[in-house]
């Protein structure tokens, strides 16, 4: 739950797992499905200042010093870390938090440091130790490196330094943040800067180390290609495993877009409809978005078209949005189909507003899936599209890129050109397309 004003934003994290008995969610494997057990959780609350005020755990590449803090201020001890553990050893001593008040100063210092925007990126010190938390600053770019000193942190050996897992953290930031910390009395370590390279080169008095970021990258990520290979199959988790780092995230933004929110005049506005059914969700998301680009939204339930209450008659423009609807137990969308199909009010009002020469739709995530199984794509066509199930055998979530092509769309027509982030998040993703694609219309490519 989300709670926002003004900008300032409580999150309640709830774990809402339906009963064993009820339409619950679950995940289907080859040989096995995995339901949700019956609970619900409470398992943490915090509030921040501002939503859109982000930190990354990415290195940027810029000239701004790289620093580490020493949240713990214990001495550099490898009992309990993971170094200890692929070495089968527990170990004699942990790192501790020696003094309570000091995490809070050093906590709220960097707090204002992240509100007066001069930290680039940050990541916590924990498992793994110092050696993983470096790694992984430069594991989301190509050619991102860093070249450090770790010479003025006072440990026992350079193993100690790099696994101990003592609390901390380490930040990119400008030089105006040390006056900050030293006027907390907050000690930090400036320990280097970032390079435009493949390369993580560590310097500790004599010892001088050198980390191919690729390979160990390729390192980090094989645990889930592992995993990948049990849930995907060999061939997908290979596939994946093979391409994720040459899979770069690069958009191209219309010229003519300047983020500003059109303002239309309230009798000239289209009139929209969001339609959901039990178990959608994101609708007040997509309302606001609608209300954003000047159109006048209402609400429409399915028992609102089943009942006769709704009949589109007095919109333009419906969006289905997302899942999942019923849970999905009979399938993507499939039961949100039915309720279409098998109740005669609301799918004479659906047909009637497709008949129309002056409407829009818009179905996202389940809402397209719903269209596929109704046949809405296409209607002429023998042979339909339709959403299969991925080749992967299993829900897919990432977020990728697709590139808007010339195209004659009413929506997407003034993007031609643009590339765009987008999330995917489906189990039954796969467009099959009986046809040649041109015969499609396609305005929109995963790159």
């Amino acid at each position: 739950a989300i709670f926002e004003n003004n900008r300032k934003v409580t999150f309640i994290f709830v774990n809402i797992i339906l009963g064993k008995d009820s339409l619950s969610m679950k995940q289907k494997y080859p040989n096995d499905e995995v339901i949700a057990p019956g609970t619900v959780i409470i398992s943490a609350a915090g509030h921040c200042n501002d939503l859109t005020n982000v930190i990354e755990p990415v290195l940027q590449k810029e000239k701004q010093s790289i620093y580490y803090i020493n949240f713990s201020q214990d001495t550099y001890k490898l009992g309990g870390s993971s170094l200890g553990q692929i070495l089968g050893q527990v170990g004699a001593e942990t790192p501790d938090v020696k003094d309570a008040e000091f995490v809070k100063n050093a906590f709220d210092t960097i707090q204002q440091l992240i509100q007066k925007n001069t930290v680039l990126a940050g990541h916590d010190v924990g498992s793994g130790g110092l050696i993983t938390t470096l790694l992984e600053m430069c594991f989301a770019d190509n050619q991102l490196g860093a070249t450090l000193d770790l010479s003025s942190i006072k440990a026992p050996d350079l193993t100690h330094l790099l696994f101990s897992e003592n609390m901390g953290i380490v930040f990119q930031a400008d030089a105006a943040a040390e006056e900050l910390l030293n006027q907390h009395f907050i000690p930090f370590h400036k320990i280097g800067t970032v390079t435009e390279s493949n390369v993580l080169s560590i310097q500790y008095f004599e010892e001088q180390l050198e980390f191919d970021i690729a390979k160990y990258r390729d390192i980090w990520h094989k645990t889930s290609y592992l995993l990948d290979q049990k849930q995907s199959g060999a061939i997908k988790a290979k596939e994946r495993f093979e391409n994720y780092k040459h899979q770069r995230l690069s958009f191209k933004f219309p010229s003519s877009f300047d983020g500003k929110r059109p303002q239309i005049p309230t009798g000239q506005k289209i009139k929209a409809a969001v339609i959901r059914e039990k178990g959608s969700n994101s609708e007040r998301e997509m309302a606001y978005m609608m209300d954003l680009a000047g159109f006048e939204v209402k609400d429409v339930h399915m028992t609102d078209l089943i009942s006769g209450r709704e009949t589109l008659e007095d919109v333009q423009l419906i969006v289905a949005v997302g899942g999942f609807s019923n849970s999905d137990v009979l399938g993507s969308a499939k039961g949100w189909a039915g309720a279409f199909k098998y109740n005669a009010k609301a799918r004479n009002s659906l047909q009637k507003f497709f008949e129309r020469t002056d409407t829009l739709s818009l179905g996202v995530c389940n809402g397209c899936q719903l269209f596929m199984e109704l046949g809405l794509l296409h209607p002429n066509d023998e042979e339909k599209p339709k959403m299969l199930h991925n080749d992967s055998r299993k829900f897919e979530c990432t977020f990728t890129s697709v590139t808007i092509p010339q195209n004659n769309s009413v929506m997407l027509q003034n993007l031609s050109g643009s590339t765009l982030g987008i999330w995917a998040a489906h189990g039954e993703g796969k467009f099959h397309l009986p046809k040649n694609e041109n015969h499609y219309k396609i305005v929109g490519k995963y790159t």
